[in-house]
């Protein structure tokens, strides 16, 4: 079970009991309602391009998203069972413009709501020329790191370089090949394409498999595409095995990045995930995405880390602005070892004119079924001090883990490595280095 944060948002985590709570568009929806977005045809309009390739399920942010402003917080590593307080909140009265302004931004906001995206050229292959189809669909947001069978990663073991014509006059090419290098490095590759007629509509995407005789392996695929209405995007999905160079336990990385434009209007969004692990249960999971609808812009930042060995921690920040001068957010981190630990937050408000409004809290656990330690207080003078008897559950251990990435990387782990040439000294070469998880957050010109 997920308890919410002290802003209302939920604890991050890729696992079936907290699936996309942090999605940024529904952090965006929190709040649109205070700068008078509207059910028009404009936001409408709006729309198309983002929640068309949402994940599909605006219908249920208004089950998930709690008010903004709540006092008492957990998250899922720290579950009370016990009733949460309610503190004492501002006086409305003596505070009446900043009480209308949080209670704005706690309002249930617009859903972003329509059909999938549709794309009216699927070009047909003749029997003629067979070619691959049409793949000019855009990735979806906050999906997460797919695996490996999701992606259809399919490479033939023979060099193709072929072309041909559909139908309707759309273009298409296939080719593929087998490189060897250094020290027993082998990459198999296979790339293909197409375009409309008239070439407003293009795709691409490549696949690949490497591996080198220390026993590295990586799987991987690459995408991007355009339609006719100027709409494009990129994603690019990869997953590695390699012995770790100071502890020599085998490690599994997987990273995603996608991103996707409009044509016809001010609107993108990026985000990138990566998940490491290896055989003695150390675990790091963490998400960067930012969004831009016209005038509004969000971002959001997460992250967790278990040590194998009980030590867990955990954090998120997310924020948005407006062209205005809006700005606003929440952010919680926690520490943990064998039920101990502490956790701390902020939620913030910044109007047009420079005036800030937040809140802060935090939580000192003393063990299971032991006395917890609450505090906080506000800029409008609300503060709480108190100890209270509260049990709480606490997760040493990440929900998907070792074995389960090992389950699902059959392919990865399947690539034949290439044997150790003569000569080499046997010991393997330094690994790659790790995936840059503060590259720019900003979608691409």
């Amino acid at each position: 079970m997920a308890a919410s944060s002290a802003g209302g948002f939920t604890t991050p985590f890729l696992s079936i009991k907290l699936q996309s709570l942090h999605d940024d568009v529904s952090f965006l929806r929190l709040h649109c309602r205070s700068f008078e977005l509207s059910a028009t045809g404009e936001l409408r309009r709006h729309r198309r391009f983002f929640s068309g390739i949402g994940n599909g399920e605006d219908e249920k942010v208004g089950e998930r998203v709690q008010r903004l402003g709540g006092c008492c917080c957990s998250s899922d590593s720290v579950v009370p069972k016990k009733r949460r307080e309610q503190w004492r909140r501002f006086d409305p009265k003596k505070d009446s413009s900043i009480a209308r302004r949080v209670r704005s931004q706690a309002l249930p906001s617009l859903p972003f709501t329509s059909p999938t995206v549709r794309f009216h050229s699927k070009p047909r292959c003749t029997p003629r020329n067979p070619g691959p189809q049409s793949r000019d669909t855009p990735p979806k947001r906050d999906t997460g790191i797919a695996n490996e069978k999701d992606w259809g990663i399919n490479l033939v073991n023979e060099n193709l370089n072929e072309a041909g014509i559909n139908e309707d006059g759309s273009t298409w090419y296939r080719e593929s090949g087998d490189e060897l290098g250094e020290n027993g490095y082998r990459c198999r590759w296979t790339r293909m394409g197409g375009q409309s007629q008239d070439g407003t509509s293009e795709w691409k995407e490549t696949w690949w498999e490497k591996s080198d005789w220390t026993g590295y392996k990586e799987l991987g695929v690459e995408k991007s595409g355009r339609n006719a209405e100027g709409d494009s995007w990129w994603e690019t999905w990869q997953e590695m095995l390699h012995q770790d160079e100071w502890s020599n336990i085998a490690r599994i990385e997987r990273s995603a990045q996608k991103q996707a434009k409009s044509g016809s209007e001010n609107a993108g969004w990026y985000e990138k995930w990566w998940e490491k692990y290896d055989a003695k249960g150390w675990t790091e999971k963490g998400a960067h995405k930012y969004g831009r609808l016209n005038e509004q812009s969000w971002w959001e930042k997460w992250g967790e880390h278990y040590d194998g060995r009980g030590s867990v921690l955990k954090w998120t920040d997310k924020w948005a602005e407006t062209e205005l001068g809006t700005k606003w957010g929440d952010k919680w981190e926690e520490k943990f070892f064998a039920g101990i630990g502490s956790r701390q937050g902020e939620t913030w408000h910044v109007s047009p004119s420079g005036e800030r409004w937040s809140r802060t809290w935090g939580e000192e656990h003393f063990g299971n079924g032991s006395k917890v330690h609450k505090y906080g207080k506000s800029t409008t003078g609300e503060s709480w001090d108190i100890v209270v008897v509260e049990e709480t559950y606490y997760e040493a251990d990440p929900h998907y883990g070792w074995a389960d990435v090992v389950g699902d990387s059959t392919q990865l782990l399947s690539i034949e490595p290439q044997e150790r040439p003569p000569g080499v000294y046997p010991n393997p070469p330094p690994p790659p280095p790790p995936i840059d998880d503060a590259s720019d957050l900003s979608p691409s010109s």
